[in-house]
């Protein structure tokens, strides 16, 4: 079939069957039900993509949930939390909604979906209204800082040495290469733009504090931690924890599912 009849049949009414169809729980999800929440929803960082998750997602698959990692653009908070929206939208049920460093502003906005049964950060920033990364980040610098740089379009990124030292500073040296490398550059509008509906206040929430953080503080993730009532677990890890203990985050991640899902 030529592109152009494949592109008219998707934008027609036949999409609407198949997203249906994409969205009907199989028997053995069903069967799960009891088990809590069964749908995850992974999202990176900056300075990051989906493939910060690839310890972490293999061990949530093989608890049998069902687990989807968010591409964010990056570009603006409300164009990361749209991406997340769109993920969350083709979910068949309650879903967990975990997000890393500033993925934890995107779930903060987009975390007042109906369809998130709880929160989950792992070394994160977690913004109150009226605060931003950038807000929390000033008022609690770390080493990181000196090693961001921007380009003539607003767009932020960190130099190799930032990678090994700061942000992944316990991983292998092919792991460092790999994540300066892919790094996605993280707009500076992202930064500083300020959340608006914080959803912690209103979700169960959990929260993993990297001890060794050298991007957020590990001072600033505790208070987060305590300011939204967050069971907690604290690993010894650089930023990157879900790469660096990937076993404790999926097992931590596992057991917030379960007990989500319970009222």
């Amino acid at each position: 079939m030529a592109l152009s009849k494949i592109l008219r049949a998707a934008l027609g009414t036949s999409i609407g069957f198949a997203v249906a169809a994409w969205t009907i729980p199989s028997a053995a999800a069903q069967g799960n039900s009891t088990l809590g929440v069964r749908n995850v929803v992974l999202v990176h960082g900056a300075w990051a993509d989906g493939s910060s998750w690839s310890k972490v997602i293999p061990q949530l698959e093989q608890h049998g949930l069902n687990v989807v990692d968010v591409q964010l653009p990056m570009t603006s908070v409300a164009d990361d939390v749209a991406t997340t929206e769109r993920a969350l939208a083709l979910q068949n049920g309650p879903v967990l909604l975990v997000g890393h460093s500033y993925g934890g502003v995107v779930i903060t906005e987009a975390g007042s979906d109906p369809k998130v049964a709880g929160l989950l950060y792992v070394a994160a920033y977690a913004p109150d209204e009226g605060q931003s990364a950038m807000t929390l980040a000033y008022a609690n610098p770390t080493p990181i800082d000196a090693e961001i740089t921007a380009d003539s379009s607003g767009f932020l990124k960190l130099t190799p040495k930032g990678i090994a030292e700061d942000f992944a500073p316990d991983l292998s040296d092919v792991e460092k290469r790999n994540l300066t490398a892919t790094q996605g550059p993280w707009a500076f509008v992202a930064f500083s733009t300020p959340v608006t509906a914080p959803a912690w206040k209103n979700k169960p929430t959990w929260f993993v504090i990297a001890a060794n953080d050298r991007v957020i503080s590990p001072q600033l993730e505790e208070t987060e931690a305590f300011n939204m009532h967050a069971r907690t677990i604290t690993l010894p890890t650089s930023h990157v924890a879900m790469l660096a203990e990937p076993d404790r985050v999926a097992e931590f991640i596992f057991e917030a599912a379960e007990r989500a899902g319970r009222k």
